[in-house]
């Protein structure tokens, strides 16, 4: 094929994302992790299935970076998840490291790649990715806003018995539990969910979607979520390799935008071949303003706590 993607991290995520660029034929991927053996054993496994899936993409599981060289894409989820009695500075610190050491080794090999981010924290860790590449910041960008829409999406449509195809979502700001649902902008074949629901099934519905990833930790005990993530970070990829300019809300570095600057916020982007192409700005009313605002703050609070690492 002639698009290469790169995927750092054969965990259930990474190993996930694999399978969905390599089933919708939109790449040959390279499947990278420390572990020896898993990522060659997992590539190996999602070939195999590959006469059955119908498909020609060519999978390789690596631990050696020069195999990703002139990746179009490199998606990126390593990272450790947070354990029992380690600190928010402590997993910052770590995955931080993480993300620098890999960030720039991939920039060794694959400069003209587009890096898209979803290890977490997401949006502190897009700052980490931003300084170790030196990338123009239209080729960083955080895989938050697409999952997070989709879990709205994916709620709407339980709620009101519809066609999630039907269903559209904005959620912006950052990857957490200050992010902003936006319902004013959230329709259902065009009609916006406001003229559908009540309001106390909106607030219930943006509540779970803000808790969207705690609510899967909590049910499967010994792991997160990692369908869902994996798809949105494929649908980002998709966009830029077909160059089709979708409108998806991403967490990309602004410059005023919003009154917000230099941070790594959630916000509408168009994405096409140059990475993100158009900031889209919305018009906001005082309110929403307010919780981008107070979102944006609990994301600069962690970009401060990393200079102090």
């Amino acid at each position: 094929m002639d698009k290469k993607v790169t995927v750092v991290g054969a965990g259930n995520v990474g190993a996930t994302a694999a399978q969905r660029l390599a089933e919708k034929e939109l790449c040959d991927v390279v499947l990278i992790d420390i572990i020896e053996g898993v990522p060659q054993g997992k590539a190996l496994d999602l070939a195999e299935a590959a006469p059955i899936e119908k498909h020609d993409a060519r999978l390789t599981g690596t631990n050696e970076y020069d195999v990703s060289a002139e990746s179009d894409i490199v998606i990126i989820t390593a990272g450790i998840p947070r354990k029992p009695g380690m600190s928010r500075d402590d997993l910052l610190k770590t995955n931080a490291n993480i993300m620098k050491d890999v960030t720039q080794k991939i920039v060794r090999h694959s400069p003209e790649a587009v890096l898209i981010i979803v290890s977490n924290p997401l949006d502190a860790m897009c700052h980490v990715a931003y300084e170790a590449s030196g990338f123009p910041k239209n080729r960083v960008i955080g895989m938050a806003g697409v999952l997070d829409s989709a879990r709205f999406r994916a709620f709407i449509a339980m709620e009101l018995d519809v066609s999630v195809e039907s269903t559209h979502a904005f959620v912006l700001g950052g990857h957490g539990d200050t992010m902003v649902p936006l319902p004013r902008y959230s329709t259902v074949a065009g009609i916006p969910i406001t003229e559908l629901m009540p309001k106390e099934r909106i607030d219930a519905l943006v509540a779970r979607t803000a808790t969207g990833g705690a609510e899967i930790v909590s049910l499967l005990k010994t792991g997160s979520a990692y369908y869902a993530p994996a798809s949105a970070a494929v649908e980002m990829a998709e966009s830029i390799l077909k160059d089709k300019k979708k409108i998806l809300p991403c967490a990309v570095y602004l410059e005023g935008e919003y009154g917000i600057n230099d941070l790594f916020i959630g916000v509408p982007v168009k994405l096409g071949a140059n990475g993100v192409e158009e900031i889209i700005q919305i018009a906001l009313t005082d309110e929403e303003q307010a919780a981008l605002d107070k979102s944006a703050g609990a994301v600069k609070e962690l970009v401060e706590a990393l200079k102090k690492l």
